[in-house]
């Protein structure tokens, strides 16, 4: 079932990738959403309104859980779900750049089963299928072999690079950043860059499709205090994330801890 899911998410994407270049970012009515979650366009909703029509009819007994639907208890007696992020990187998107995403996943008793992280203005379809790999374009991904944390190229924001989080010191690293959390562990992924953490409470749907892409090509993907990630959780909130090669991820765990 895995592998027909991901089928699935990838028509998915495909479609919803026309869907959003059909708006122009840059001019697509845009607000605020209430209580300071983030700005949403009207592609946003265009792209939800499209999936949430198509994928419940496709997989009528899995729940449902996206970014731009409200939330209800009624996923939580789902076995299976989708976790679907319409466009990761909204701003991004609205500024008009290239680095948002489609990110689209199925969880199946808290753990992802199938993945697809779509990148449309750049021509990437990352995705993955529970012991089955991951791809990018059809070509296989693995994570990078760089051995050390030290000087290692990490997807972070600069907050995450504050003392408070790093009790030993901050890491010597070479920081960089992406707009998209899930475009950032596809990236790891694909051996682009050896790490990525955030230690703010993350999404589900901003990670969901991610994690497996990266587990699949051989990476470590934690919370920050390296507990295991699971999904489908009622507050659908995770207590941030460390993901990278296994070296990296076991490192970036190590620093953390009380000197």
């Amino acid at each position: 079932m895995p592998a027909r899911d991901l089928d699935l998410l990838i028509n998915a994407a495909l479609i919803a990738g026309r869907v959003a270049t059909s708006y122009s970012g840059q001019t697509a009515k845009r607000w605020d959403k209430p209580g300071g979650a983030g700005p949403v366009t009207e592609a946003d909703l265009a792209v939800n309104n499209m999936l949430a029509a198509t994928l419940p009819i496709a997989r009528p007994t899995y729940g449902w859980l996206s970014e731009e639907t409200e939330d209800t208890a009624t996923r939580l007696s789902r076995d299976k779900v989708f976790i679907i992020d319409p466009i990761d990187g909204t701003r991004s998107y609205a500024e008009g750049a290239n680095t948002w995403a489609h990110s689209f996943a199925v969880s199946e008793g808290g753990q992802i089963t199938a993945a697809v992280v779509y990148l449309p203005m750049r021509k990437k379809m990352y995705t993955a299928a529970l012991g089955k790999g991951a791809w990018l374009n059809g070509e296989p991904l693995r994570v990078s072999t760089q051995p050390s944390l030290s000087n290692a190229r990490v997807l972070a924001t600069k907050v995450n690079m504050e003392p408070k989080f790093w009790p030993k010191g901050a890491p010597d690293i070479d920081r960089q950043h992406r707009p998209s959390l899930a475009y950032r562990l596809a990236l790891v992924a694909a051996g682009e860059f050896d790490a990525m953490f955030t230690f703010r409470p993350s999404w589900e749907w901003d990670i969901a499709a991610g994690a497996l892409i990266v587990t699949e090509a051989g990476g470590a993907i934690t919370d920050q205090t390296g507990g295991p990630l699971m999904f489908n959780g009622p507050d659908a909130l995770l207590n941030g994330i460390i993901a990278g090669g296994p070296a990296i991820h076991e490192q970036s765990l190590a620093a953390r801890q009380p000197a």
